[in-house]
């Protein structure tokens, strides 16, 4: 009898995992990668060779703030080094990869992740797709004035408007570098403007986490959607999400 019950437990559990799906991935914010810095370069090694040994890893992504100085030697050879991983990466921008001046615009950054990463990737704002969800990466920084203060302009907020409503049926995360929640009471880590965002928000119910950086390490749950935000390099975040094909999926989180 005992052997019975194991025996149906068993087939309890398979059936359930069978219709159940989780994803990992993981998120690294603030690399500040340069090539010039024997530190940067061998601490990057190291953290490549740690995430490929994590099981099961879905993509990585890269948050912002990924190259130390806007300069195409800096974003070429950070690119490079991220071939290296065993799983594919996405990039977001965060303010210190941009400068206008020296050539090194949305596109430019964009097309160069294009050339080195993926074909199909051409604007800095995209979504992707993992195990049935959708990966949204919404742009907040600025090519003409590298600052710290984040901006999610009107098109961006539409954009997410857009992919969040053409895929009401799919749990959806959102992908960026400026929390629109923030982490801590103080003005260095706002983002302007942000109840627009949060408005924009409210209009879905698909959302399940929105993932940024550049603040302090946070969890927060605000209206039904968990906002985690990564303080940044060296620490990285390892992101699950349990049963994320259901209506109500779990999100743990771990840094690193």
């Amino acid at each position: 009898m005992k052997k019975f019950i194991y025996v149906l437990a068993f087939f309890i559990f398979a059936t359930i995992k069978s219709y159940a799906t989780d994803i990992k991935f993981v998120q690294i914010d603030n690399l500040k990668f340069s090539p010039y810095s024997e530190d940067s370069v061998q601490n990057f090694k190291n953290t490549v060779k740690d995430i490929n040994k994590q099981k099961d890893v879905s993509f990585v992504i890269f948050t912002g703030n990924n190259i130390a100085k806007s300069d195409k030697k800096y974003l070429a050879e950070f690119l490079k080094s991220t071939k290296k991983l065993d799983a594919p990466c996405y990039v977001a921008l965060g303010h210190k990869d941009l400068n206008k001046k020296k050539g090194l615009t949305k596109l430019e950054y964009m097309k160069k992740v294009k050339n080195l990463t993926h074909k199909n990737i051409k604007q800095p704002n995209y979504i992707f797709a993992k195990n049935g969800v959708v990966f949204i990466v919404a742009d907040g920084a600025k090519e003409f004035i590298q600052t710290p203060f984040g901006y999610y302009r009107e098109d961006v907020i539409q954009f997410v408007d857009t992919k969040l409503t053409e895929n009401a049926d799919k749990n959806a995360v959102i992908l960026q570098h400026f929390p629109i929640y923030p982490p801590k009471n103080e003005d260095a880590y706002r983002t302007y403007k942000s109840e627009d965002y949060f408005e924009m928000l409210g209009k879905h119910k698909n959302v399940k986490a929105v993932v940024s950086g550049f603040g302090v390490n946070s969890e927060n749950d605000v209206n039904g959607i968990k906002h985690i935000t990564t303080a940044g390099y060296p620490q990285y975040r390892i992101i699950e999400i349990i049963d994320c094909t259901g209506d109500n999926p779990t999100i743990w989180s771990t840094l690193k």
